[in-house]
């Protein structure tokens, strides 16, 4: 690689350089070039993709017809669950250990990504980067992509008017929405499809889209949480915060653990394998060529829906709903009581199981840990302690249930609302925000590996029933 040829010359020059004054000068400027080239994304992942596309070609030529299983009609039937179908690097969800970042854990990103402060929780721009390099950054390197993140977080004052023109009770996702179809007006990738770029360039404008995409939406996000809730008192970006900072500031929440919380909530819920909604849904938008603001607008009106991102909201208004009717001390029995009255009337319980985990969600225990190091004491903290000892069972009991665990929106409300972001309607742009990171990241590679436009076979009731009696 380019990188490791400069340092193999620095070492050689180096050595000359005592007995050679004049060299001393181009020691010390390839050193500068060398640690630039270093910090900037852009540039690493132009070393990764010939590698990485010679990899997929590899791959293609030599197993392209190697079977990964036997598609059942219950599969078709029920929606595509558990078919191997979509190529996803940036993260692997397992049905027992849960999700790996390019073969990491959740606890392992938070020992080995950088933090804002020693023994914090890890930068979202770790977490960026990693998904794109599959490499663990320094904190040097995370800083720099902090300060291009900031210098590409503008927005145009149209993106506002847009948002403006809906009803400032119009859900807050329907608002979110909104401001990122406005922003595809700036599409970089649009424009040099329009000129006639060659395809294998279609990564550099979706890569600037994308981190322009990943920098602006926050700014967006809080223009929508503070034009609802906050009278429109917008709260601009802070020079020096990092991510994850900088959006509970523009928020209006600047308690250094509110900064941490949302460093934590960013970074976890960012991505979760491709098969899920919100990210099938940008991948399946993108194969058409579209670019980021258009596929990730269509991912995020997927994560909308009640039985995808919409449930951390559902999750803080049944709790209140327990507490409503039970007060906040109810006891254990009394919540079991509840849990069967839920059940019953045709509902679920939400923020319990999941279509992929069949054990606790590492994303749930992670929050768990936070919370039992911050608010120990919080009753709405309590209460989901004593969800995650009831319910279980119970649904083990109602027999049809997978996975009775809790997922990640069992216990994210709570948190948030703890630390003063009280309105659960708009937990889901929280959830839109976090999830830019990793759509787009794979949107990246999605056209830096030329994937092609996602067309899978559909089929009739009665074909399934002359096939399977066949």
């Amino acid at each position: 690689m380019v990188f490791f040829r400069g340092i193999s010359l620095i070492s050689k020059l180096r050595s000359h350089a005592a007995q050679q004054p004049g060299l001393r000068n181009s020691v010390r400027w390839l050193q500068v070039q060398t640690s630039s080239s270093d910090l900037d994304l852009r540039s690493q992942l132009s070393e990764l993709i010939p590698e990485q596309q010679e990899r997929l070609k590899k791959l293609k030529s030599q197993h392209g017809k190697v079977q990964l299983g036997n598609i059942t009609v219950d599969m078709v039937l029920g929606g595509m669950r558990g078919m191997i179908g979509l190529l996803w690097e940036t993260s692997l969800l397992d049905a027992d250990e849960g999700i790996r970042f390019r073969g990491l854990s959740i606890p392992e990103c938070q020992k080995l990504l950088p933090a804002a402060k020693s023994g914090g929780e890890p930068m979202p721009e770790g977490l960026l980067w990693l998904l794109l390099t599959g490499k663990v950054p320094t904190k040097e390197q995370v800083d720099s992509l902090s300060k291009d993140l900031r210098s590409r977080a503008t927005i145009p004052d149209y993106v506002y008017k847009t948002i403006e023109g809906l009803p400032v009770d119009a859900h807050p996702m329907t608002q979110f929405t909104t401001g990122v179809m406005a922003l595809q007006v700036q599409s970089e990738f649009q424009k040099a499809y329009e000129k006639g770029i060659h395809k294998s360039k279609y990564w550099e404008p979706a890569y600037e889209d994308s981190l322009n995409l990943i920098a602006q939406v926050p700014v967006v996000a809080a223009y929508v949480y503070r034009r609802m809730y906050k009278k429109g008192q917008v709260i601009p970006m802070h020079d020096s915060l990092d991510y994850g900072g900088n959006f509970a500031h523009m928020l209006g929440f600047d308690s250094a653990e509110m900064q941490e919380l949302m460093r934590l909530y960013v970074t976890i819920h960012s991505d979760h394998e491709g098969g899920n909604v919100s990210a099938h849904t940008g991948h399946l938008v993108g194969s058409a060529l579209s670019d980021p603001y258009l596929s990730f607008a269509a991912a995020l009106n997927g994560l909308a829906g009640p039985l995808h991102g919409l449930a951390n909201q559902e999750v803080l208004l049944w709790i209140k709903s327990v507490i409503e009717e039970c007060g906040e001390n109810i006891t254990k029995e009394q919540l079991k009581d509840y849990v069967w009255k839920t059940l019953n009337s045709g509902k679920v319980v939400p923020g319990f199981g999941h279509g992929v985990l069949r054990k606790t969600d590492p994303r749930y225990m992670c929050q768990r840990e936070f919370a039992m190091k911050h608010l120990p004491d919080d009753p709405l903290f309590q209460l989901v302690a004593k969800l995650y000892e009831v319910v279980p069972p119970v649904l083990t009991e109602l027999g049809k249930v997978k996975n009775p665990w809790p997922n990640v929106d069992a216990h994210s409300g709570v948190l948030l609302h703890y630390y003063g972001l009280t309105e659960a309607r708009y937990y889901t742009v929280l959830f839109g925000v976090s999830r830019a990171i990793g759509i787009c990241s794979q949107l990246i590679w999605d056209r830096a590996l030329g994937l092609p436009l996602e067309r899978p076979k559909s089929v009739t009731m009665e074909w399934l029933e002359k096939k399977a009696s066949a």
